[in-house]
C-alpha cells in the first residue's frame, strides 16, 4: 500500500449500486458530449465554406449547439459524482495535484457557453466572425475534456503523486504518462466521429421543413464520421499500444471481459462504417451509440487494471444509509422528463 493514498470513504450502500449507475450516466453524457463536438465541428466547417446553403446549415446547428452544452454539462454531473462516491479518495487528491487547473474548468465552461449563444443570438450580425467566435468555444472545449482527461488518468496513478512534494502549487499535469494523449484524442477524435452521426441523424429531422439543408446535414454528418471513424481506428491502436503490456493483454485474451468488449466494439465500428457509407443513418447511429456503450466497459476495466494493485471495491465500507440513493432515483426519472420536454421544445423551435 502506498502512504500518501488516503483512506476510502464510507458508502452508504453497496458498491454495485454506485458502479451501476456510473455505467448507466456516462454513456449518457458522452453522446451529449459528442453531439457537441461533431456539431460544432461542422458548424465552423459550413460557416467557413460560406455559401448561401452551408451557411444555413450552420444556423440551424447555431440553434442546437448551445442545448447540447446544457445537456453535455448536466449529464456530466451525475457520473462524476458515482465517481467520487466510488473512486473519491483518489480523484480528490488528483483533483488538489492540478488543482488551478481542475478550478479554471468552471470559467472556461462560461466563456465556451457564453460564446455558442452569441454565436446563435448574433449569427447574422456576426458575419464572417461567428467562427471566430465559436472556434474559440470550440477551442475552450476541447481543453476542458485535456483537464479532465489528466485528471482522471493522474487519478490512475498514484505512484506519481509524491511529485506534489516538491511542487504544492497545484499546477501539476499528468505529462509523464505516456498514454495521456492517445487516450485524450481517443475520446476528442472518436466524440467528434459519433458527433458526425448526430449531424447527419439530426438532417433527418430537417429534410421535413428544410429538405435540402437537411440532406446536406446528412451528407455532411455522415462523410464526417466516415473519415474521423478511420482517423479513431489508427488512434485507438496508438493507445492499446501505449498502455502497460500486463493492461494491454486483458484485451487480448488474459480477461474474457474485456476481450469481449474489445472485439464488440472491433465489429460495431465495422457496422457503423458499412451502414454509412450505405447511407443508412439509423442503423450507423445505432451501432455508434453501441460503440460508446462498449467504450465504456472497457474504460472501467483499464481503470480496475490500473488500480488492482492500490484498489479494490471491497475496501469500501458500507454504513447504510438509503435515502440519498432513493432521492436520486426520484430526481433522475423527473430530471429525465424535463429533459425530454426541453428536447421536445428546443426541437419545435427549430422547425421554426
Amino acid at each position: 500500500m502506498i502512504p500518501m493514498i488516503p483512506t476510502p470513504d464510507a458508502i452508504p450502500t453497496s458498491w454495485g449500486y454506485f458502479q451501476f449507475f456510473l455505467l448507466l450516466t456516462f454513456p449518457l453524457h458522452l453522446f451529449f458530449m459528442n453531439s457537441l463536438l461533431g456539431s460544432t465541428g461542422v458548424a465552423l466547417y459550413a460557416h467557413f465554406k460560406g455559401d448561401d446553403e452551408s451557411k444555413s446549415l450552420a444556423y440551424e446547428l447555431a440553434k442546437v449547439i448551445p442545448l447540447l452544452v446544457a445537456l453535455t454539462v448536466n449529464f456530466g454531473v451525475a457520473p462524476l459524482l458515482f465517481v467520487q462516491v466510488i473512486y473519491g479518495h483518489l480523484f480528490y487528491a488528483s483533483s488538489i495535484l492540478m488543482g488551478v487547473f481542475w478550478i479554471l474548468i468552471i470559467p472556461i465552461l462560461l466563456i465556451a457557453y457564453y460564446a455558442t449563444y452569441w454565436y446563435d443570438f448574433k449569427f447574422a450580425a456576426l458575419g464572417r466572425t461567428g467562427i471566430l467566435v465559436l472556434g474559440c468555444g470550440y477551442l475552450l472545449f476541447l481543453l476542458v475534456g485535456f483537464f479532465l482527461s489528466n485528471n482522471l488518468t493522474l487519478m490512475q496513478h498514484p505512484e506519481s503523486w509524491s511529485v506534489y512534494l516538491d511542487n504544492a502549487s497545484g499546477t501539476l499535469l499528468n505529462s509523464g504518462d505516456v498514454t495521456l494523449w492517445p487516450r485524450y484524442l481517443h475520446f476528442m477524435v472518436g466524440g467528434s466521429a459519433i458527433g458526425g452521426l448526430f449531424v447527419a441523424l439530426y438532417g433527418r429531422f430537417l429534410t421535413r421543413s428544410k429538405p435540402e439543408i437537411g440532406a446536406l446535414a446528412t451528407r455532411v454528418g455522415l462523410k464526417l464520421f466516415l473519415v474521423l471513424t478511420l482517423v479513431e481506428v489508427a488512434v485507438g491502436f496508438w493507445f492499446l499500444l501505449a498502455l502497460p503490456r500486463e493492461l494491454m493483454l486483458l484485451f487480448m485474451g488474459r480477461s474474457g471481459l474485456a476481450t469481449a468488449s474489445f472485439m464488440a466494439s472491433l465489429l460495431l465500428t465495422l457496422v457503423a462504417l458499412f451502414a454509412a457509407w450505405k447511407q443508412r443513418v439509423y442503423l450507423a447511429t445505432a451501432a455508434g451509440a453501441l460503440l460508446v456503450v462498449a467504450m465504456v466497459f472497457m474504460r472501467d476495466i483499464l481503470r480496475g487494471g490500473y488500480l488492482k494493485e492500490v484498489f479494490s471495491m471491497e475496501m469500501l465500507q458500507v454504513v447504510p444509509e438509503y435515502s440519498p440513493l432513493l432521492f436520486f432515483l426520484v430526481t433522475l426519472v423527473i430530471g429525465l422528463i424535463l429533459v425530454a420536454w426541453m428536447i421536445r421544445a428546443a426541437l419545435t423551435r427549430c422547425e421554426d
